[in-house]
């Protein structure tokens, strides 16, 4: 577990934010320190090392940051999942839950053609609302996703049994306790 806690130690907590009474995960500390931003990075791919991998989608923002190297690192290519209205060529949508609601996100409509194997990424899996929105998304124009990467994990909120529960391994470096 030595990994485990060398990796946490560069993670930042911020008590109260957004709102009082959470406890935020900052993994910019994490991508500020190359040697920790390089380990994530090969410990996240590790278990698809050597796999054809097609596609790696990212969900707006951090999951930018972390999927751009995550492809570089399998030799796929990249693909951004974002909020409604920001990409510019023709998309595909999805509605999905928030804590206080429902939101949409899309993606290009041609970023991935039925039957590729794409791996989720973004830093963290909290009640995996919007990775369950990303994985229907990508399913929903043929991907076959073959696995979701997280940094962190809060088990307590329930996201990675969710997405589990979907047939998609889920890959993640470290835990928090709470919300």
């Amino acid at each position: 577990m030595t990994f485990d806690h060398d990796l946490k130690a560069t993670v930042r907590t911020i008590p109260d934010y957004p709102k009082k009474g959470i406890l935020f995960r900052d993994i910019t500390t994490l991508l500020a320190d190359a040697r920790a931003f390089r380990r994530a990075v090969d410990e996240l791919v590790q278990p698809w090392a050597g796999l054809k991998i097609d596609k790696v989608a990212g969900i707006e923002a951090r999951g930018f940051i972390l999927g751009g190297a995550v492809a570089h690192q399998v030799s796929a290519g990249f693909v951004p999942i974002r909020k409604k209205g920001k990409l510019p060529h023709t998309t595909v949508r999805i509605a999905y839950s928030l804590e206080y609601g429902l939101d949409e996100m899309e993606m290009h409509v041609d970023a991935i053609q039925p039957g590729e194997r794409v791996i989720l990424v973004d830093d963290l899996i909290a009640t995996g609302g919007t990775a369950e929105g990303a994985v229907k998304l990508l399913r929903q124009i043929g991907a076959n996703v073959v696995a979701a990467c997280f940094i962190i994990d809060l088990p307590d909120l329930g996201g990675a049994a969710k997405l589990r529960a979907m047939d998609v391994p889920v890959r993640t470096l470290m835990a928090f306790e709470g919300h």
